[in-house]
């Protein structure tokens, strides 16, 4: 019985449930979305295919997902939940990955590189272009350009010293205004410290159990970010 491809290689974020959904809305059969595909995009798909998409044994690849929203009268978009990698982002939206390199100033195949590696290998300029092109949120922005690593260190150092003094480094990082970055990091700087004092008595020294609390608040320190930012 041939499925396609392996969960996951049109983009994990495939929602099959939707796909299900859609169809049953237009009250079609498995069988007719299967011949939809076939004669409308010349898709060698059977109705167990299908069944198994739905079924979330199996994933449509970049082709057979813009053929199943074409079978179902919807966009790709409608067929994903959250996008999680750069290509998930560029099905969404319907666009090859040509017009994306082209949009940005990058030869085909150096994107198509990145796409498949998630090493980033453009410019600052090609960085704002992509999040142009593919609507990417700044925090997805950060992590597909290579420079989350680097925020996350800055924003230590911001969460447990004098976070003013990051204030202009982490802007160069981060393409957001002053006054949003500057009130994240206020914000980064007094949940850290309000997390590690909240493990220790009134006037008692640092404990293994705010020692603790503090770790995992530097771990996880871009989620509390974006977060500072949101609120």
């Amino acid at each position: 019985m041939h499925y396609g491809t392996s969960r996951g290689q049109a983009g994990r974020s495939f929602d099959s449930a939707a796909a299900r959904r859609l169809r049953e809305g237009l009250r079609l059969s498995p069988e007719d979305v299967a011949y939809g595909m076939r004669a409308a995009y010349g898709m060698e798909i059977d109705a167990r295919t299908v069944a198994a998409w739905e079924a979330g044994v199996a994933a449509p690849d970049e082709q057979q997902l813009s053929a199943l929203a074409g079978a179902l009268w919807c966009s790709a978009a409608d067929l994903m939940g959250s996008p999680g990698t750069l290509r998930e982002y560029r099905l969404a939206l319907g666009v090859s990955p040509t017009d994306v390199a082209r949009e940005i100033g990058m030869a085909p195949e150096e994107y198509a590189e990145v796409e498949e590696t998630g090493v980033w290998a453009g410019d600052a300029r090609q960085a704002d272009a992509l999040a142009g092109v593919l609507r990417l949120p700044v925090p997805a922005l950060i992590e597909f350009t290579g420079r989350d690593e680097e925020l996350a260190r800055l924003l230590r150092k911001a969460a447990t010293t004098r976070w003013q003094a990051h204030v202009a480094a982490v802007c160069e990082l981060v393409p957001l205004p002053r006054e949003y970055v500057a009130e994240g990091l206020r914000g980064l700087h007094a949940a850290y410290h309000s997390t590690t004092a909240a493990s220790l008595g009134w006037g008692q020294p640092a404990s293994a159990s705010s020692r603790d609390a503090g770790r995992e608040f530097l771990a996880e320190i871009l989620a509390h970010f974006w977060q500072a930012v949101e609120g």
